[in-house]
Order: C-alpha cells, then structure tokens, then sequence
C-alpha cells in the first residue's frame, strides 16, 4: 500500500466568512418572499423588528458633502438622503444607511458636540446617540454597509417602484432645518 498525504483544508477565505455573516443577516430581517417591498415598507418592516421607528427624509446636503446621514436619537433613527440625486442613487443610499443601521455601526467623526447642540438644541448632545454621513472610503464599516445595502436591494428587486422622495414630517423639520443649516455653515471643517 502506497501512503497517501493528504494535504490539510485551508481555512476558508475571509471574504467567504463575512459573505456568510452578511447572508446571515440578511437572513435574520425576514424579508418576505415574492413580495415587492418600497423603502417605506422596508423601514417600516425593519422598525418593526428593531422597536424603532426610521424615517426617511429628503434634505438638501452641500455639494462634495455627504450623500446620505444616519441620526439616531433615543427614541428613533433618522435617514437623512440628498434629495437631488437621481431616485436609484437615492435608493443606493438609503439602503446603505441602513445597512449602516442594522450592523450597528459606530459613529464616524462627522459631528462635534457643539454641532449636536446647533442641530438638536433641545436635546443633550449625549442624547443623538450617532451621526454617520456616507462616505467613499474602503473601511471595513463602510463596505459592510455597502454590501448590506446591495443585499438587501437584490432581494427587494425594481429600484423604480415606491416613493422615496418625500415630505419632511413636522416632527423631524427643525432637525432637517438645523442639519441643513449645520451643513452649510461657513468654514465648517469637513474630515
């Protein structure tokens, strides 16, 4: 008898570990099957699961700036999207706010205290829990988000259906006021 080496399985790549970890969360929504979900009916489906409420609103955000922020205060999360781009870059966006939402990102330096205080007066800076604008890097929270977003939009399939741009509800146009104005604040450093 000829002995056979065999050779020993190399561990799986770590891309394949986190495809698994992203097809397990995408699991874990339970998004229906064979029914077309709008980002009303996602974020409302994700509300649900979650125990908070999203809204997302339109708002006009300085040009080179963000294209989309995630505001969550004690009681909701907020999705703030550049309401001049085209209706699939907004869909991209939100989607990826989202994504940003579900893995529980931690906040990136988009916001100082002092800028919490002039976007939500009324409430302590403690209290806006996280302010995460867009960004185009490769950090590892930026890309799971990303790849969370074209997940999810995959499974809920026609951009074109359902109606993302939209008016601000009365409860969160101050906060859009004061984060529009925040935004274009003069000599604002921008990391």
């Amino acid at each position: 008898m000829i002995p056979v080496r065999r050779r020993a399985r190399p561990a799986p790549p770590a891309a394949d570990l986190h495809a698994e970890r992203y097809r397990e969360r995408l699991d874990s929504l339970r998004l229906p099957r064979g029914k077309h979900l709008g980002i009303d009916e996602l974020c409302s489906h994700i509300a649900r699961l979650r125990g908070r409420p999203i809204d997302v609103l339109p708002l006009s955000l300085p040009t080179g700036g963000p294209h989309g922020l995630w505001v969550a205060t004690a009681a909701r999360d907020h999705i703030f999207v550049e309401e001049r781009l085209v209706p699939v870059h907004r869909r991209q966006v939100v989607l990826h706010e989202i994504g940003h939402v579900l893995c529980d990102h931690p906040a990136s330096p988009v916001m100082t205290a002092l800028d919490s205080r002039a976007l939500l007066p009324s409430l302590d800076p403690d209290v806006v829990l996280r302010v995460l604008g867009r960004e185009h890097s490769s950090s590892a929270a930026e890309i799971e988000a990303e790849t969370i977003a074209s997940l999810i939009g995959r499974h809920l399939g026609d951009w074109s259906s359902g109606r993302l741009a939209r008016e601000v509800p009365p409860e969160a146009k101050d906060v859009a006021d004061r984060l529009a104005a925040l935004l274009e604040a003069p000599g604002r450093h921008t990391p």
